[in-house]
């Protein structure tokens, strides 16, 4: 017997989410922060994590984290926090939860692929909406759209991944106005626009927000967080499996929380870069910058194969998203040592 003759067919047709080899690379593929802790911090930050019981479960929905992130991420009172391991897990949970027979999920396309792969993966049915071809928002055609699909699952990311584009908040109140269904911000890079749908979630009562830790910079944690009214996060809690965050994730957590400002800093070095290498980028010849709001640039080039190969060959590894997205690229905000390498060798590739 082999799989295809009992693997569901939707599951049979995927590729599976790809994640090259990145070892002797310049790594500006997966909006990382690329700064690493100071020394001092990391040695604390040991001692703390040989403290703890690895031979003992997690708690399974620990409370004491989910305070912390509440205070520290300023989440309004009387909203519930859900934790996941990274978001991915939380979009996985939203879509379990709301997959009834016949429904509906709908996004904006481009967008973040585990949207729909995760309709594929619980059987729900996707409906992916255009972006224009600056890949702005138009909220008008998105609702006149939604009063059609009547999705029961809206997912919307604020900046965009992969395009880095912040849509405007009056366009996403629209749609939350107008929508039927449950609607998600996903806020994975909220800390580079400065932009939160947080405080507003007590104005809607079909408005959650996701966020991760990633991209702050403790991606190799995999932490992930939903904010929401509390007869939301009690039903989603129960499709949340048992002790899915570990003891080390949660020990992190909790650490890195009391000492924020670290990250934070590093934060607003990669905005500050990210106009830098904006601009250096534009400078190149025959590439299109799209505006981004995000830790990364989607760029358009002649031969998106052809340049992605060339850096690949001088150890610069971005993502192509060609053919998807015509001809394009989307590279990291790295160190200013990263991004020069970049800039020369995409300079190279391009000639």
């Amino acid at each position: 017997m082999k799989p295809e003759d009992l693997v569901r067919p939707e599951i049979l047709a995927l590729k599976a989410y790809p994640v090259p080899s990145s070892d002797g690379m310049v790594k500006l593929d997966a909006m990382e922060n690329p700064y690493t802790l100071p020394e001092n911090l990391r040695r604390e930050f040991a001692a703390v994590l040989a403290r703890v019981d690895v031979n003992r479960y997690p708690t399974p929905s620990p409370q004491k984290l989910r305070d912390a992130i509440a205070k520290r991420m300023n989440v309004p009172a009387g909203m519930e926090v859900l934790l996941g391991n990274g978001s991915d897990e939380l979009i996985a949970m939203l879509i379990t939860a709301l997959a009834r027979p016949g429904a509906t999920l709908m996004y904006p396309s481009p967008t973040f692929v585990m949207y729909s792969m995760g309709a594929t993966f619980s059987g729900m049915r996707a409906v992916a909406v255009p972006l224009r071809d600056d890949f702005t928002l138009d909220a008008d055609a998105f609702i006149a759209r939604m009063q059609v699909e009547k999705p029961a699952l809206v997912f919307l990311a604020y900046p965009n991944n992969p395009t880095g584009v912040l849509y405007p908040e009056n366009d996403l109140l629209k749609i939350l106005k107008a929508s039927t269904g449950l609607v998600v911000i996903d806020e994975a890079y909220h800390v580079f626009a400065g932009k939160s749908f947080l405080p507003r979630l007590a104005e809607f009562d079909n408005l959650v927000v996701i966020r991760t830790v990633s991209k702050l910079g403790l991606a190799g944690i995999r932490l992930g967080y939903l904010v929401g009214r509390p007869e939301w996060v009690a039903q989603l809690d129960k499709v949340r499996p048992p002790y899915n965050v570990s003891v080390l994730t949660q020990t992190a957590a909790l650490f890195m929380l009391e000492r924020l400002d670290v990250l934070e800093e590093q934060a607003a070095r990669i905005v500050s870069e990210r106009k830098s290498l904006g601009e250096n980028l534009k400078a190149l010849k025959d590439v299109t910058v799209f505006p981004s709001q995000a830790n990364f640039f989607l760029i358009r080039v002649p031969d998106a194969d052809r340049a992605y190969a060339a850096l690949k060959q001088q150890n610069v590894l971005v993502r192509n998203l060609n053919p998807g997205i015509r001809n394009c690229l989307r590279v990291t905000v790295g160190t200013p040592d990263e991004n020069r390498i970049l800039v020369t060798a995409l300079r190279e590739a391009l000639s």
